[in-house]
């Protein structure tokens, strides 16, 4: 059995499992956003009202509404509290980051867990080898929290090999941009995909992040990395450390129903162009479109690798007058490491703004809502129309580098060019947030 099967049938108390079967397995985790939280507590309360006996396995953390600018929006969040308090969930209130990033930084996910959540980007856990899967709010309330318990059918796994080396100037989120496209969006549907080969073998933890995190993209259940020394050594330096024996598939990939192979030194950097993440240029081709936005942020960014480079590319020059460069840790950790490093006030005197750990712009609920015709290039993980306002403005997707360079140019830009136009920006004047 490969790792998806493994973890299935040891949580359903089976020897084995085969694609196909249903099995009822026993939940390990259950996260959720203020959103979710909301909605599965109303119908737990409506329709359970019970206590939850395992407690201890749910966490909800507010990052969509991190600063409520509305009294409904506060209502929401006076309502989890109260209903966290009540049952004894773990509760990690406004300003600790983006769900998925806060749950991992404080301990609450581990290899062989299963791991379920109503947010579409809950299979990212599969990065830690975690089996990771997006429920619906009412499965939560129904049989999650009042018996532990859900049941799956299980995948048939697609076992994607990347080799190559990349380019200078390609990143792990231009390589997983370009993964969508090369395979199709909605794809793989059902399936568990994992991704392998030198390529992932050879990338830091927070670059594998980023592959499970598109799988919703190809219409997989779930996606993972099988735990190695990368996953070993960053679990142990989360709280709660190591589980007693890392969780592996029996073969090398075999077992696969399906092996794709790709290599990727061709791949150049991209851009996510509206209306799909599938959508995908060059950054070269789609240079010169104008930007009013610029952000750090999401599930996919806010990491402090994603702060780093952004630090270093705007060195010596400055966001453009035209353009707002917001950046959105994912976290409190990556905060206190950017501020100890030195980079937040670097990047604040050039220009960029800071909000609190959070999931940003997400759907701008609390930040980054657009009016028709206005554009932002971002980290995010989505860019259908309306997303972040109104439905007539755009949303591109890149690399953090390329998000970096644009919102020194004040348009779409590619890394390569930053120098040039940061000097153009400085000369047109400094960006104080005024319209002056």
């Amino acid at each position: 059995m490969n790792l998806a099967e493994k973890i299935l049938a040891k949580a359903s108390g089976r020897k084995s499992v085969e694609p196909g079967e249903i099995v009822i397995a026993n939940v390990d985790r259950l996260l959720m956003h203020d959103l979710s939280g909301y909605l599965t507590g109303e119908v737990y309360e409506k329709r359970v009202g019970r206590p939850i006996p395992h407690p201890e396995r749910a966490v909800m953390v507010f990052d969509h509404h991190f600063s409520p600018p509305t009294e409904r929006q506060a209502e929401v969040l006076k309502a989890n509290r109260a209903w966290a308090r009540k049952h004894g969930i773990n509760l990690f209130d406004c300003g600790n980051g983006n769900l998925h990033h806060a749950a991992v930084r404080n301990g609450f996910i581990k290899p062989g867990m299963i791991v379920v959540g109503s947010d579409s980007h809950t299979p990212v856990h599969g990065a830690l080898g975690a089996l990771a899967m997006a429920l619906g709010n009412d499965s939560h309330a129904g049989t999650v929290l009042p018996y532990g318990k859900a049941w799956f059918k299980v995948p048939e796994t697609v076992r994607i090999e990347l080799h190559g080396t990349p380019r200078p100037g390609t990143t792990a989120r231009d390589i997983a941009l370009w993964l969508v496209a090369e395979i199709g969006e909605g794809e793989l549907n059902y399936a568990a995909v994992e991704f392998a080969g030198p390529y992932i073998k050879g990338s830091d933890f927070w670059d594998r992040w980023l592959f499970p995190l598109l799988c919703v993209d190809l219409g997989a259940k779930c996606s993972y990395v099988e735990p190695d020394e990368v996953t070993e050594a960053f679990v142990r330096t989360l709280p709660g450390g190591l589980p007693e024996e890392l969780p592996r598939g029996d073969g090398d990939g075999r077992e696969a129903a399906t092996v794709l192979r790709y290599d990727v030194g061709d791949v150049v950097p991209l851009v996510a162009c509206p209306p799909t993440v599938g959508n995908i240029k060059p950054v070269d081709e789609v240079a010169g479109k104008p930007v009013l936005w610029a952000e750090l942020g999401g599930h996919g960014g806010g990491r402090l690798e994603d702060i780093r480079v952004a630090a270093k590319i705007l060195s010596g020059h400055r966001v453009h007058p035209g353009t707002r460069f917001n950046i959105v840790p994912s976290s409190r950790e990556v905060f206190a490491e950017a501020l100890r490093e030195g980079l937040v006030l670097e990047l604040h005197e050039a220009g960029a703004n800071f909000f609190p750990p959070s999931t940003g712009s997400n759907q701008a609920i609390n930040m980054g809502a657009m009016a028709s015709g206005e554009a932002m290039i971002s980290t995010h993980s989505r860019n259908f129309p309306g997303r972040n306002g109104s439905s007539e403005a755009e949303m591109y997707l890149a690399s953090a580098a390329t998000v970096a360079a644009s919102a020194i140019a004040g348009e779409i830009a590619p890394e390569r060019a930053s120098e040039r136009a940061g000097k153009s920006a400085g000369q047109a004047g400094r960006n104080d947030g005024s319209s002056k």
